[in-house]
């Protein structure tokens, strides 16, 4: 095992400190240039077309999800336990200067996310079930003309999310529950694994359906408990914003040079779990955002945008606010266990179990929407049903056994295989980029002419349904 430890260790080294940093924080700085910072100037129409979902019930075709449900399936998946355990991580690695490299990785993170959605309605098709599938697979093959790439993110994608990712899912629901409630984590595991069962075997509707309707209550919960923290403890809301900015450019002036926190681990661990956590270039949301039924491509692109926003300058920030100004990424926990002692510091006993509660409901979400995510490659790499039982199969089996892992090397394992999968979305990205630059202007052009028109879907029109 400790032969293992090392080689992922060194992966991930080589992969998160140099390729991936510079590649992520690239590609969204070069596209949000390239597209005229759309994260500001189109910031607000996203958020009326969010928001106003929240509370209008939308309809959409047999086979697809309407807008709101592809959404809230990307925000079920982008909210879990990277915002709770993964924020947590980065303080006590990275120091509170992570949290700033979270935020920055998260403003050029909209923009890339805008490109990955528009790409995947754009590229999207209709599957032999007559159910819409896409998302960077689709458009690797579509778009960039290589079967061989995309099979490679397919498989990437498929050992990241739904199997390695969900481990993590797992691991920290169970640690957490097992802290307040003093149960085996085995058990917890089995029962999340049973509970996941029932909804996979009802494939995307009720998925969507299930998403619809907990991500916008879990999500205003956990805020509202975090507004609480930071009013109890207001008095430290400066200070601990002031060394989150300080933290970012001189750790040593924070905590001290024996701390051994650099700014390179600071950027290191807040780039990491911020793409762990709002999924941002990583090629994991395209594959709900695909089948969201909208009229243009470009709507879904803005509604992408805000999912980024809500995850990490929303929900992160929430948790790393009460993390800091409690105190409790100085007592020598990890993970979830620093979140859960920051709560149990604001709120007693009930604090422990209010997080366990959130993060139950955060995690699970994640590995409803990573198991999506990962059935809709399965559909690219084989065709038939049978691959697809296999698939929910061996997801259980992976939630089950993430349940009582060691956390750090199950993270370790994750940020490699989350690594692995970026790489070749960042090159379609790349070379696509013009493509999506093409759909924004097309949106443009239909909104100044007054009547938005339904966008043209190359593929899912060759495609023919059974």
């Amino acid at each position: 095992m400790a032969v293992l430890e090392n080689i992922v260790g060194f992966i991930n080294g080589i992969l998160w400190d140099y390729v991936l940093i510079i590649g992520l924080v690239g590609m969204g700085i070069y596209v949000s240039f390239r597209l005229g910072f759309p994260q500001i100037t189109r910031f607000r129409k996203g958020a009326r077309k969010v928001f106003g979902g929240v509370f209008k019930k939308e309809q959409s075709k047999e086979g697809s999800m309407s807008s709101f449900q592809a959404l809230a399936t990307s925000i079920a998946a982008q909210i879990g336990t990277g915002n709770v355990a993964g924020v947590a991580t980065a303080i006590t690695l990275g120091g509170p200067g992570a949290v700033f490299w979270m935020w920055i990785s998260a403003f050029f993170g909209m923009s890339t996310i805008f490109v990955e959605a528009t790409l995947a309605q754009k590229y999207r098709e209709v599957d032999s079930d007559g159910q819409l599938v896409g998302g960077p697979a689709y458009y690797i093959r579509n778009g960039l003309k290589s079967k061989g790439l995309a099979s490679f993110f397919a498989v990437a994608i498929i050992i990241a999310l739904g199997f390695i990712g969900n481990m993590v899912q797992s691991n920290s629901i169970a640690d957490a529950v097992s802290r307040a409630f003093n149960l085996p984590q085995i058990i917890i595991g089995i029962i999340i694994a049973i509970i996941a069962g029932l909804i996979f075997i009802g494939g995307m509707k009720r998925i969507a359906s299930f998403a619809e309707m907990v991500v916008p209550i879990m999500a205003a919960l956990y805020i509202l408990g975090a507004i609480i923290v930071l009013v109890l403890f207001n008095g430290m809301i400066i200070p601990t914003l002031k060394n989150i900015v300080v933290g970012a450019l001189n750790p040593g002036a924070v905590l001290g040079g024996a701390a051994g926190v650099g700014i390179q681990q600071a950027i290191r661990f807040g780039v990491a779990r911020g793409l762990f956590s709002n999924e941002a270039g990583m090629g994991s949301t395209p594959n709900s955002h695909a089948v969201a039924d909208v009229q243009h491509p470009a709507e879904q692109g803005l509604s992408a945008m805000i999912a980024v926003f809500i995850d990490t300058i929303l929900v992160c920030t929430a948790t790393a606010l009460v993390i800091l100004s409690t105190g409790a990424e100085k007592l020598g926990l990890q993970g979830a266990g620093v979140t859960q002692e920051a709560f149990r510091i604001a709120f007693g006993p009930i604090g422990q179990k209010f997080l366990a509660v959130c993060l139950t409901f955060f995690a699970f979400t994640t590995v409803i929407g990573w198991y999506y995510f990962g059935e809709n490659n399965v559909r690219f790499l084989f065709k038939g049903r049978n691959a697809i039982k296999i698939y929910q199969v061996l997801v259980l089996v992976f939630i089950v056994l993430g349940s009582y892992q060691k956390v750090d090397f199950v993270w370790s394992l994750a940020d490699m295989f989350n690594g692995i999968m970026v790489i070749p979305n960042l090159i379609a990205l790349f070379f696509l980029l013009k493509e999506s630059k093409s759909i924004l202007n097309d949106y443009d052009k239909q909104v100044a002419s007054g009547k938005l028109l339904h966008y043209e879907y190359a593929f899912e029109k060759k495609v023919k349904v059974k």
